[in-house]
C-alpha cells in the first residue's frame, strides 16, 4: 500500500481524523467533513465563505482524511468534494497575504505533504472529484488527484492564480499535461483562461458531465459501481496504468509491470470470474 508521498508500507490501522455529519454541530466547526456510505468514504471541503479556498488548518485536515481512506483497508473508494456550491477556489491567498512567514512549505516532496495537503499523494484505490462551481489554481490541481472527475455543468476549470503569480506546486504541471496533453495543459496554464464543463469534457479533463447539483450524488454512484468489481484485478489495472504513465521508463519495462502485475490475480479472479461467464452472468455487456 503506497502511504502519502508514495512511499510503500501502511498498517491497514485508522488514523485519527474529524468526522462531521451534514446538520451536525462538527460540520459547523470543521473545514474538512467525512462520511461513509458503505464502502466508499465522501471528502467534503467546508469553507464555502471563502468558495472553499484551502488555507493551513484545511490542508492538515484534508491531508488526514486521504491518510484516513488510504489506510482503512475496508474502503473501497473515495469521493472529493466542494461543499455549498464551488469544488475549491485554490490555496486561501489572503492568508498568504497577511501571514506569509507562517506557511511552511517541505520542499522535499517525499518528506512531507504539499501546500494543498494530499497533493504529493499517490493512492491505491480510486478517488472521484465531484466538481461543481470552481475548481481553479490548487483547487484545479486537487481535482487532478482524481481519476475521474464528474463534472456539473456549470463548473467552471482554470488555473487562475496566473495573474496573481502564485506558482503551480501541488502536481498541477505534472498530472495536468498527462492528463490531457502537453498542448491543451499549456493553453490552460499559459492563459489563465477559464475552460467551462463541455469544453472540459472535450480535453479529457472532465469525465462526466452532470446536471448541477448532482455531482457528488453521481460520484457516489459510480464509485459504488467500481467497488462492486472484482477488487484485486481492478486495482491492479489500475496500478499498471499509472505506472506506464508516471514511472516506466520504456514501452518494455511498462508492458512486464503490466504481466506482472495481472498474472497474480488470474488463479485468485480470473478464473472464478470465467466460471461466471460460463454460466451465464455478464454476457451483453452487462455489469
Amino acid at each position: 500500500m503506497a502511504n502519502q508521498f508514495g512511499q510503500r508500507g501502511g498498517t491497514g490501522k485508522l488514523a485519527n481524523c474529524t468526522v462531521a455529519y451534514p446538520g451536525s454541530a462538527w460540520e459547523r466547526k470543521s473545514n474538512v467533513v467525512t462520511e461513509r456510505h458503505g464502502t466508499i468514504t465522501t471528502i467534503g471541503i467546508n469553507r464555502p465563505e471563502a468558495r472553499n479556498a484551502v488555507n493551513q488548518e484545511t490542508a492538515a485536515l484534508l491531508l488526514q482524511a486521504f491518510t484516513s481512506f488510504e489506510e482503512d483497508r475496508s474502503l473501497t473508494a473515495a469521493v472529493l468534494y466542494g461543499i455549498g456550491g464551488n469544488f475549491c477556489a485554490g490555496y486561501d491567498l489572503k492568508e498568504l497575504a497577511h501571514s506569509p512567514t507562517s506557511i511552511k512549505l517541505e520542499q522535499d516532496v517525499t518528506k512531507g505533504p504539499g501546500p494543498m495537503g494530499p497533493s504529493r499523494m499517490k493512492f491505491s484505490k480510486p478517488v472521484i472529484a465531484a466538481v461543481s462551481g470552481y475548481a481553479v489554481a490548487g483547487g484545479l490541481e486537487l481535482s487532478l488527484l482524481a481519476d475521474l472527475r464528474v463534472v456539473e455543468e456549470s463548473a467552471v476549470f482554470g488555473v487562475f492564480c496566473r495573474r496573481f503569480g502564485v506558482p503551480l506546486i501541488d502536481g498541477g504541471t505534472v498530472r495536468l499535461p498527462k492528463l490531457i496533453g502537453l498542448s491543451r495543459a499549456l493553453d490552460l496554464i499559459l492563459t489563465g483562461r477559464p475552460v467551462g464543463a463541455q469544453e472540459a469534457y472535450e480535453f479529457g479533463l472532465a469525465n462526466r458531465i452532470v446536471p448541477n447539483g448532482q455531482a457528488l450524488q453521481y460520484a457516489i454512484e459510480l464509485a459504488e459501481q467500481i467497488s462492486a468489481f472484482p477488487q484485486e484485478c481492478m486495482h491492479g489495472d489500475r496500478n499498471s496504468a499509472y505506472y506506464g504513465v508516471f514511472d516506466a521508463s520504456s514501452f518494455t519495462e511498462a508492458m512486464q509491470f503490466e504481466f506482472d502485475t495481472g498474472v497474480q490475480v488470474l488463479l485468485k479472479e480470473s478464473v472464478p470470474g470465467a466460471k461466471k461467464f460460463s454460466l451465464g452472468y455478464g454476457r451483453g455487456g452487462k455489469l
